[in-house]
């Protein structure tokens, strides 16, 4: 919701009007010089929209006001071109409604279209969380990163990587939906203040790694040939897609990542597919070259990249992580029930890459039981036991 500055007007005076943390509203104005303001600037207020309303017979400001929950200047402050003593019934004015319900509706098949569409949505509601474009997938669908927080300590959270791992992705988007209802609603999640982590903490979320497979998996071949065609063959001529894991080149991009990535290469398949092809190259598709690019760039302090299924953590590689790599991976068990794994014979994968170049913690987390894609069904369950990951992964 957008206010206009009057005389006398603060974002501190916004953040107590508001009931917000100032530095939501510091966040969602980046460009502004906040002890400058001037009258007639315009300012970004987070949790909030201006809805239109129609003033009804016995109608006043103050009674609006006191219905909805709010101070009379709230109101006041969304309609500065009306008098207030002279309201007409049938009359349209604007009323501040603050948003407390989910804006994400996770429980869907939900591709790469949804996706972007509820982005824009929260970015509009919460414009303290920026969005950016880390790269262009195959196809040339941008690939976004979302970052929530203002901390020094740098976290990084992504989901499908493989096309029919898909539930990944509406998993993470209901965490970070639930996350900035927390910030602004000042609401906690299982007791934990979001502020806090806010402070604390810079959080980087891709949430869609591989846009043109979730797509192929969810809704069919593209209708744009030669991919079309060049699918359905690699498919073996089928046209059912849910076994797809691999990007719209038929490279699985968890095994695209340069950390013994010959020998994972010498054990797969020797030419694209629906799964487990490494590519010709370590980093030869765009996916995981701006994924690496990302990280790189980043310098996080850990990193998680959440699949399905298994309900297990995967946590080492080559006894390169670092000690606090058990200590936190024993958390994550404990608030989620799922089973910590050092190490399996699998290489050159995303965390793999992360710990061997940075000695820093990494984890796979492989959400809910059952044959991908795991069915939607058990998105609620799947939620509730990582919800615990999604907030320990901060505050660890």
């Amino acid at each position: 919701m957008d206010v206009i500055v009057r005389r006398g007007d603060s974002l501190w005076y916004y953040s107590q009007l508001f009931h917000l943390n100032l530095q939501l509203i510091l966040d969602s104005n980046r460009e502004l010089q906040p002890n400058q303001l001037s009258i007639g600037q315009r300012i970004r207020i987070p949790g909030f929209v201006a809805q239109d309303y129609q003033v009804q017979p016995g109608d006043s400001l103050w009674s609006i006001a006191r219905n909805r929950n709010l101070p009379l200047d709230a109101v006041l402050l969304v309609n500065q071109n009306i008098n207030p003593n002279q309201l007409q019934v049938g009359q349209m004015i604007k009323v501040p409604i603050r948003i407390t319900w989910r804006l994400v509706q996770g429980r869907q098949f939900y591709d790469y279209t949804k996706m972007m569409r509820d982005i824009r949505r929260l970015q509009s509601v919460y414009p303290f969380m920026q969005v950016s474009t880390i790269g262009e997938s195959v196809l040339g669908n941008n690939i976004p990163e979302l970052l929530v927080g203002n901390g020094t300590k740098r976290i990084h959270y992504n989901a499908s990587f493989h096309a029919n791992e898909w539930i990944t992705t509406p998993v993470l988007m209901t965490f970070i939906n639930d996350y900035l209802l927390s910030l602004t609603n000042q609401n906690l999640i299982r007791g934990i203040v979001t502020s806090r982590l806010y402070e604390q903490t810079s959080l980087s979320i891709v949430p869609m790694v591989n846009p043109d497979g979730v797509s192929l998996v969810i809704n069919g071949p593209p209708e744009v040939e030669p991919w079309r065609s060049r699918v359905v063959e690699l498919n073996r001529g089928r046209t059912d897609f849910s076994d797809w894991k691999a990007n719209i080149r038929g490279v699985d991009l968890n095994d695209q990542f340069p950390a013994k990535w010959e020998e994972e290469r010498a054990r797969n398949p020797d030419e694209p597919g629906p799964r487990d092809y490494g590519g010709e190259r370590p980093l030869s598709e765009p996916e995981a070259v701006a994924m690496a690019e990302l990280t790189r760039r980043r310098d996080f302090a850990r990193v998680l990249a959440f699949h399905t299924q298994g309900r297990v953590i995967y946590w080492g590689y080559e006894n390169l992580e670092p000690p606090e790599s058990e200590i936190i991976v024993n958390e994550f068990a404990r608030v989620s029930g799922y089973e910590p794994v050092k190490t399996i014979e699998s290489w050159a994968g995303y965390k793999d890459w992360f710990i061997q170049d940075w000695r820093r913690p990494g984890f796979t987390v492989e959400l809910g039981r059952g044959v991908n894609p795991l069915p939607l069904t058990q998105f609620d369950e799947i939620y509730q036991d990582v919800l615990g990951i999604f907030l320990a992964g901060l505050y660890m």
